[in-house]
């Protein structure tokens, strides 16, 4: 699928569309994979502050100025390509009876630094159980 996430570093929820991917499956994995060099994909409680509280954390780890040595695109482009070895760009989800085996506050969320490309494709796979 494709995910607009405009010219901001953003935060996505991906649950509920992924919810939709699983329903009827019966047991299982989901895969979460974003086929991009800079964003990831992360579980994380969303909607409390947190999905901020993740964008400030990575600033202050990944500042967006001209250290980079990856250097092309908007001020501080580099750290986006950095971003990925701090939340990876794929992730694996346990399902049970078709639906989401997460945590009461866990959300599957699309992570994107990146504010030159507002366009992401999060590709979903499923593994029977």
């Amino acid at each position: 699928m494709t995910v607009h996430t405009g010219r901001q570093e953003r935060v996505v929820d991906l649950t509920d569309r992924a919810a939709e991917f699983v329903a009827g499956r019966g047991d299982g994995l989901l895969s979460v994979f974003v086929p991009h060099a800079t964003a990831g994909v992360a579980i994380l409680e969303l909607g409390s502050g947190s999905d901020e509280d993740l964008l400030t954390a990575l600033a202050a780890l990944l500042p967006a100025d001209d250290r980079w040595r990856h250097a092309h695109g908007s001020r501080g482009h580099g750290r986006s390509h950095v971003m990925p070895a701090i939340v990876p760009p794929s992730l694996t989800v346990p399902v049970l009876d078709g639906r989401l085996a997460l945590g009461t506050w866990q959300s599957v969320a699309l992570v994107d630094l990146n504010v030159d490309n507002p366009d992401r494709t999060v590709r979903f796979s499923f593994l029977p159980g």
